[in-house]
């Protein structure tokens, strides 16, 4: 028995060993790679204390020893872009890295804009997904984590794809449409790192040693990194929101009873307006619920036999929906559009009832306005929008939301474990899309954003490195009279943070939707990201990459007269007729309306009623409907102010 067991500690000596002295590299240096061109590229790795390593890479040895932290790093000789390209790296054992690319690498980073996965605009773009098939435009998908104490290694579940019409459309978008114009310029592979994550503030991407100018944050961040005090709240939250759904589905009659079958009589039931949210149709004092809808809809016998998509629209915040009783769809978030194909046997000549549980967490609940509701068959379309019935099934006084921790909206619980680990890999640039996390606190972005692409600069140790980013797009419903906007200080301090060396920005402030902080509209947002590459990262001096900059303002009577930069061809009115959205103020800083026109690059603004102007403000809102400032080359103006 001894003998034995003196044995097996030998053995396990022996894997124990072994194992320790394995060489290992990050999970995103592998197969179908692409490593930065016309740079050194950084390899590394780790193994055995002085294990030396060695890395065979086109006709070239390079040779190391891994250091007392078991870490191993080499430089490998530029490379001009091509491909694909086999890698050996050996030390007590070897890795084979096959089908490699070298070309332009760009870290595609920041929330939910970002992240935003093309399938969501998939209908959108059919002929864009269908041609999409190309070895040479790659992506990485950095999974999503969350840690406060620095990780070695990143994860990924797919590791590095080519993009084709299935692979794509888990791709980042804007990511997408930025390669696919980048790679149609130039022709050399692209290679994209996804590293992003929704909700999150752009604190939550910096290293907490970066914001002691901000004692809140710093000390919030030094907090947490008591792993056990993160775990103790993991654990709370867990078992809250366990509870929290346990006890709602208990309360929810209408699971229970089978609301949803196709026999149930539902003529007892009140009727609402919709689309719309619950709250403003009466239901004002139910917040955190389980709400049933129902709609009729008769579908002549011509149909009968067909596939169907059934739409309904954005739904806050969950939903399990069901069509003559089969449970065809279900989404636990409120952004995706609900798009459920109906198997051709689900149809039935005449009545068709369509049932939706709504699960509402916290807040307004209900189905949002604007959005596709509707039944399709072939190209007829039966709308449902209208009168639907509803019965309130279960409700909850504790919202959901509201009483538990969001880790992903604390400082560096990002960077610590999806960015970190990536930090020095060889890349062309950052594409950046986020600040809707930090609206509230619009005015001290500029200093947190441009505290984060210096600090993320001095960190890479590739000097300033190309720094794009999009400038938020419209959002929330359209105001009447001028008025302050948290969206457009937030807009403005990504504007000045371009005082930055090698920055560039995309205006977007065109393309949003009052009822959705995700446009679908993507392909234009990563296109114009590709202008400012072009003008930014590639040097080309001729391209216009960006529409009217605010550059400064001169009083002549009762009129301010504008200049700007980036007119490329000249301003213009896009779609004909008279500028819109500027307003004027005096020294009483209240803004009215005002007169614009265009005098060659310049434009003169003016109120009859305000005779001692002092200042001017453009598209200074959330969502201000009808901007139509351009320059020829069809780019908008971003909203700016001239007082400060």
């Amino acid at each position: 028995m001894i003998k034995t067991k003196y044995i097996i500690f030998i053995f396990l000596c022996l894997i124990s060993f072994h194992v320790s002295a394995k060489v290992i590299v990050p999970r995103f240096i592998s197969d179908g790679i692409v490593l930065q061109r016309d740079k050194l590229i950084p390899i590394w790795g780790w193994a055995d204390v002085n294990e030396k390593i060695t890395i065979s890479f086109k006709g070239k040895i390079y040779v190391t020893k891994a250091g007392a932290n078991k870490k191993w790093t080499l430089l490998l000789k530029p490379q001009k872009a091509g491909g694909p390209f086999e890698m050996v790296i050996s030390g007590s054992n070897t890795i084979l890295l096959k089908n490699i690319l070298i070309g332009d690498v760009w870290l595609c980073s920041g929330q939910s804009n970002m992240e935003y996965e093309l399938w969501k605009s998939a209908e959108k773009y059919p002929t864009e997904i269908a041609a999409s098939e190309n070895n040479l435009i790659r992506h990485f998908l950095v999974k999503k984590n969350i840690a406060f104490n620095t990780a070695n290694d990143i994860e990924s579940e797919k590791g590095w794809e080519s993009a084709n019409p299935t692979s794509i459309l888990n791709w980042t978008a804007v990511g997408y449409f930025f390669a696919k114009k980048i790679f149609d310029k130039y022709k050399i592979p692209i290679g994209l790192i996804n590293c992003s994550y929704g909700g999150t503030p752009a604190e939550a991407w910096m290293n907490e040693n970066e914001l002691k100018d901000f004692p809140a944050y710093y000390s919030k961040a030094i907090t947490y990194k008591d792993t056990a005090l993160v775990n103790n709240i993991t654990q709370k939250d867990k078992k809250f929101v366990d509870d929290w759904n346990n006890q709602i589905n208990k309360k929810d009659i209408g699971t229970i009873e089978k609301w949803f079958a196709a026999d149930y009589n539902a003529t007892d039931w009140k009727i609402m307006q919709m689309p719309n949210y619950w709250q403003e149709q009466g239901l004002t004092d139910v917040e955190a619920a389980v709400v049933w809808f129902k709609n009729e809809i008769n579908i002549p016998s011509s149909y009968i036999g067909k596939n169907a998509v059934l739409k309904v629209g954005n739904i806050v915040q969950k939903d399990i929906t069901y069509f003559n009783g089969v449970k065809v769809g279900m989404s636990s978030s409120r952004y995706p559009l609900r798009k459920y194909l109906l198997d051709k046997t689900l149809l039935k000549e005449g009545k068709n009832i369509i049932t939706v549980r709504i699960l509402n967490e916290s807040g307004k609940g209900g189905f949002i306005k604007d959005k596709p509701y509707q039944l399709e068959i072939g190209d007829t379309i039966f709308d449902l929008k209208g009168d639907w019935q509803y019965k309130v099934s279960a409700t909850s006084t504790a919202l959901l939301r509201e009483e538990t921790t969001r880790f992903q909206d604390q400082v560096s619980s990002m960077y610590h474990v999806m960015l970190a680990p990536i930090i020095g890999y060889g890349i062309k640039g950052v594409l950046w899309y986020q600040g809707e996390s930090n609206v509230s606190r619009a005015s001290e972005y500029n200093k947190i954003f441009s505290r984060l692409i210096s600090s993320w600069r001095k960190e890479w140790k590739q000097g300033n490195f190309p720094f794009l980013f999009v400038q938020l797009a419209n959002n929330n419903p359209p105001k009447n009279e001028p008025a302050e906007s948290k969206l457009a200080t937030l807009q403005e301090a990504q504007q000045l943070t371009l005082s930055l060396p090698n920055t560039g920005m995309a205006v977007a402030n065109d393309i949003g939707e009052y009822n959705d902080v995700h446009p679908l509209n993507k392909l234009d947002v990563g296109n114009r990201l590709a202008l400012v590459a072009q003008k930014v990262a590639y040097g080309d001096k001729k391209i216009i990459h960006s529409g009217p900059t605010y550059k400064s303002m001169k009083i002549k009577g009762n009129k301010i007269v504008l200049t700007f930069s980036n007119v490329g061809s000249g301003l213009m009115v896009k779609g004909g007729g008279e500028l819109k959205y500027f307003s004027i103020a005096d020294a009483s800083k209240k803004f009215v309306w005002a007169k614009a026109t265009i005098n060659g690059n310049t434009i003169a603004v003016w109120n009859e009623s305000v005779t001692l102007p002092v200042a001017v403000r453009y598209a200074w809102a959330d969502n201000p409907t009808g901007a139509n400032l351009y320059n020829k080359e069809l780019l908008p103006a971003s909203s700016f102010r001239t007082d400060k």
